[in-house]
């Protein structure tokens, strides 16, 4: 089950990823950011209500410890899709979606650390081909191209989305309702909690940009709507194993993202970047195996 909700999220986490490219050649870093969780709130909640209405159980208990998890990861996200979106104004959609990649190998070594996450040898190997690939396909016309600090960047969101992702588990490891429940329950909380800050601080700050969000509003309501379903799958899949294995065999996004970016944005597909795909695909392979 972890598997098809892992590929559910890359699906409509690549397809967001070139939704929000788009808005922000018209819409700031911030901007871009809220238009991913503005709308998903409420979608996020008519999710939960369908499960409860599917399968009833009693309201969890939720404790300090788990909402420090979801303030952590809330603000986490909100950082690492901000600096993605800046990652999108300096290269192109397909380097700044592949940087950000970087999350399954600091995830890896955040969750071995830190997080009590056990991985084989074999896991390993997975992980570290996947990052090896991703970096690959990231430099679409040489490592020479990338800059340290476009690299530095990218490792700075790959980081923040770890970080993001291991405390979303945290979260929906402490809640006493079975599965999907308190995946549902954490994605709503971490979702309504973002929205909050973001409009607070943009109608402090920078109502302007709330005026072009709902100038683009059928952008920001797909972006929106692609952010939900892809954070279903991901929260869904995290509550179920640990993070580095979810999101090694995430980077099947980047297939996705290839597909969109040369069918929708007409870009070229390369011999490279099959290579890395095949890669990718290796990895995947690699890390279910080695579970």
């Amino acid at each position: 089950m972890w598997i098809l909700f892992t590929l559910m999220a890359a699906f409509a986490q690549s397809w967001r990823n070139a939704l929000q490219s788009k808005l922000s050649r018209e819409v700031n870093a911030i901007g871009v950011t809220l238009a991913r969780f503005i709308w998903a709130g409420p979608l996020a909640g008519l999710y939960l209500f369908g499960l409860y209405q599917w399968q009833p159980q009693p309201v969890p208990d939720f404790t300090p410890g788990f909402w420090q998890f979801v303030v952590g990861a809330g603000l986490m996200q909100i950082l690492a899709t901000a600096l993605m979106v800046k990652l999108f104004q300096l290269q192109n959609f397909a380097i700044g979606a592949g940087l950000a990649k970087s999350e399954a190998l600091v995830a890896a070594v955040l969750g071995t650390l830190f997080f009590g996450t056990g991985i084989s040898a074999m896991g390993w190997g997975g992980v570290l081909l996947g990052t090896v690939a991703i970096f690959m396909l990231s430099s679409v016309k040489g490592w020479r191209q990338l800059s340290l600090s476009t690299v530095m960047l990218g490792l700075a969101c790959g980081s923040c989305f770890a970080l993001t992702s291991l405390w979303v588990r945290e979260a929906s490891l402490v809640l006493n309702v079975p599965f999907p429940h308190r995946a549902a329950w954490v994605l709503l909380s971490v979702i309504l909690l973002q929205t909050i800050i973001l409009l607070l601080y943009l109608g402090w700050r920078d109502r302007h940009t709330l005026t072009q969000l709902f100038k683009y509003s059928r952008l920001t309501w797909l972006i929106s709507i692609s952010s939900c379903i892809g954070s279903i799958g991901w929260f869904s899949a995290m509550a179920l194993e640990p993070v580095p294995y979810v999101k090694t065999l995430g980077q099947v996004e980047v297939f996705f993202t290839l597909l969109i970016s040369g069918l929708w944005l007409k870009d070229k597909i390369t011999l490279k970047e099959v290579f890395g795909l095949l890669l990718i695909a290796i990895a995947g392979v690699m890390v279910m195996w080695g579970k």
